[in-house]
């Protein structure tokens, strides 16, 4: 009986814990469920409800209140260093003070660079217009040349036999500079007046794919340019050196302007002698300026360059950021490039539609014997073994009759 009486005892005590844990965890799920209903509650607030609202348990907030229910005041994290706001110090800053830094390179420490803001001006607004301006001023020259002057004939017909101008590599030379610098022209145009001119027109989208694709066809087709540039040095520097001809074709205007004056020349007038030396030149500091662009802050060449021309009088800067060379690097590829181009607008009018029979030297490399007898009768001579003819003189210029070719 008492054996009896212990086990109901252990029973009733077994069944009254069991009560107690099952009613001790319907208690905290009732809670957790008042505190998650809680928090649906606040965070469904609308906008124009109190957003004072204390976090769940101390510490949970990243940046807490000045002051908390559950203890003291909050304290300054000890990582923080507060210090007072001074205009000065970022006045300073912005106008390209240097800080220290830990780092290898010093010029890290240049936080703002504010020259930027007048170079972003400069190549958006002047940069624009001035390159505007100029293609289009040459543009409407040419047209105003044509209508008053009309396409330059041969005065005395074509002869119908001609004469091997140009071998078969100089027209390679000159096709190998010649197509790499027009898509060099297009592409560069592209990035300059393209987002203004070109976008409204095609989208974005199409846009970007041209941008993107003459992006590379830029810096590639610079190396082929510039290869170019170089055989054309090799072949054609002794024929484009100052002569006695030039300046007699300086006096006529090179007889563009009349059909009755044909001031002699060798193989290369003194017009092809301007464009050879600017392409040579122009391009070559182009080609420079290229690739200090397509390899940034490699090539620093301003500093120096100031420094030089200072020794003339001029006051330019000769303590340059690495950023202020690359401005200036850009904003000297853009201005040339485009006068170059401007250049060469003129060029390929005249060796093509602007006077006749000028393509066929490099096309097929030969041209009419009256064309050359008539633009480059000292050229002509010296094949033939012939005389060279007089420089062209005042009174020569004057006249009006027409030179005889027999």
């Amino acid at each position: 009986m008492i054996i009896t009486s212990n086990i109901k005892d252990m029973l009733v005590l077994m069944c009254l814990s069991l009560v107690m844990i099952l009613a001790g965890d319907l208690t905290n799920n009732l809670a957790s469920a008042q505190q998650t209903s809680a928090e649906e509650q606040v965070i469904a607030l609308p906008p124009q409800s109190s957003t004072n609202v204390l976090s769940p348990s101390p510490g949970s907030s990243v940046r807490p209140p000045a002051s908390q229910k559950w203890g003291a005041p909050a304290d300054v994290p000890t990582t923080v260093l507060p210090q007072e706001s001074d205009p000065t110090v970022w006045g300073l800053i912005r106008h390209g003070r240097k800080g220290s830094v830990s780092i290898p390179n010093q010029r890290a420490g240049l936080l703002v660079q504010s020259q930027g803001q007048d170079w972003r001006a400069f190549r958006n607004d002047s940069i624009f217009k001035f390159g505007g301006w100029v293609l289009l001023g040459i543009i409407a020259a040419l047209v105003v040349f044509f209508l008053a002057r009309g396409r330059i004939k041969i005065s005395h017909g074509r002869a119908g036999t001609t004469i091997l101008r140009f071998k078969t590599i100089e027209r390679m030379t000159h096709w190998l500079t010649a197509v790499p610098f027009v898509i060099l022209a297009l592409t560069g145009l592209n990035l300059m007046y393209g987002r203004d001119y070109i976008l409204p027109i095609i989208g974005h989208e199409a846009f970007a794919d041209i941008t993107i694709a003459g992006k590379w066809l830029h810096n590639f087709m610079a190396f082929a340019f510039m290869l170019g540039l170089v055989l054309m040095v090799v072949l054609w520097v002794r024929h484009n050196l100052w002569d006695k001809y030039d300046w007699g074709w300086i006096r006529a205007g090179g007889g563009i302007f009349s059909d009755d004056v044909h001031p002699p020349a060798r193989k290369f007038n003194t017009g092809q002698k301007i464009v050879f030396w600017a392409v040579i030149l122009v391009g070559a500091s182009i080609s420079y300026s290229g690739l200090a662009l397509m390899f940034p802050f490699a090539m620093e060449p301003f500093a120096a360059t100031f420094a030089f021309l200072n020794n003339f009088g001029t006051e330019l800067p000769t303590q340059l950021e690495p950023i202020q060379e690359m401005q200036l690097l850009q904003t000297w590829h853009a201005i040339v490039a485009v006068i170059l181009i401007g250049l060469i607008f003129a060029h390929i009018y005249i060796g093509s539609f602007g006077m006749e029979g000028a393509i066929d030297a490099m096309w097929t490399g030969e041209v009419d014997e009256n064309w050359a007898k008539e633009h480059h009768a000292a050229w002509v001579a010296e094949l033939k073994g012939e005389p060279e003819p007089e420089p062209l003189s005042f009174e020569a210029v004057g006249s009006t009759e027409k030179p005889s070719h027999e």
